[in-house]
């Protein structure tokens, strides 16, 4: 049992005429799902482009593991092309969504050597994603933060960095985007915790795993 153990794996891509949406290995949609100690993997590889290991459109979703904290190991794309952890969409500023990355482990595969890993590109005008008190190792690129087109971000993104240690946390040559905000205090990055920005307190106890609801 665990998330080494118990994995779900397929290889549905984009290259063999799959749309991305539909390469998923494990899909789940409704409300209230909770995978606990499991994996999930494509294992198409880069050469098949864009390929999903996992895809949840469920509401009060929970992947829950018995490890002290997430892990993120970053895999090896093809020939000149660079990683990006995050990539998170919205349009809408009204929107209270985004992408919260909180006491997790950043670190590469056993093959990744030499490739560029940047914690996130945006994907549209209102792209937010936040990273705090985070592992980060030397795989991420002193930038920080890729573009998605061009050589800036739009100034409407919010992302943020907060606390966070290892190498790849340095922060002084990150890039200089309008939307990126590297001093931020306690209480804005308390924003971004389990309690407030999913109302996790109102619907996670039920479930039966532990949580952090804070900073």
């Amino acid at each position: 049992m665990g998330k080494d153990a118990t994995i779900v794996s397929g290889s549905l891509n984009f290259v063999d005429g799959t749309p991305t949406f539909q390469t998923a290995t494990f899909a789940v949609v409704g409300q209230g799902f909770i995978a606990r100690d499991m994996g999930f993997r494509n294992i198409a590889g880069a050469a098949k482009h864009q390929a999903v290991a996992l895809m949840s459109t469920a509401d009060h979703s929970v992947f829950y593991s018995r490890l002290p904290e997430l892990q993120h190991f970053t895999k090896k794309p093809m020939l000149g092309q660079q990683n990006t952890i995050t990539a998170q969409g919205k349009i809408d500023p009204n929107q209270n969504t985004g992408i919260s990355i909180q006491n997790c482990t950043i670190g590469p595969a056993a093959n990744l050597s030499g490739v560029q890993t940047f914690l996130g590109r945006p994907w549209k005008n209102y792209s937010t994603t936040v990273f705090f008190h985070s592992q980060m190792g030397s795989l991420i690129d002193p930038k920080g933060w890729l573009p998605w087109v061009g050589t800036s971000a739009p100034d409407t993104i919010f992302y943020a960095e907060f606390q966070n240690t290892g190498p790849g946390s340095v922060i002084k040559n990150r890039v200089k985007w309008k939307g990126l905000k590297l001093n931020l205090s306690a209480a804005q990055v308390k924003k971004f915790t389990v309690g407030p920005f999913i109302n996790g307190d109102k619907w996670i106890p039920a479930t039966g795993v532990s949580y952090k609801s804070g900073l």
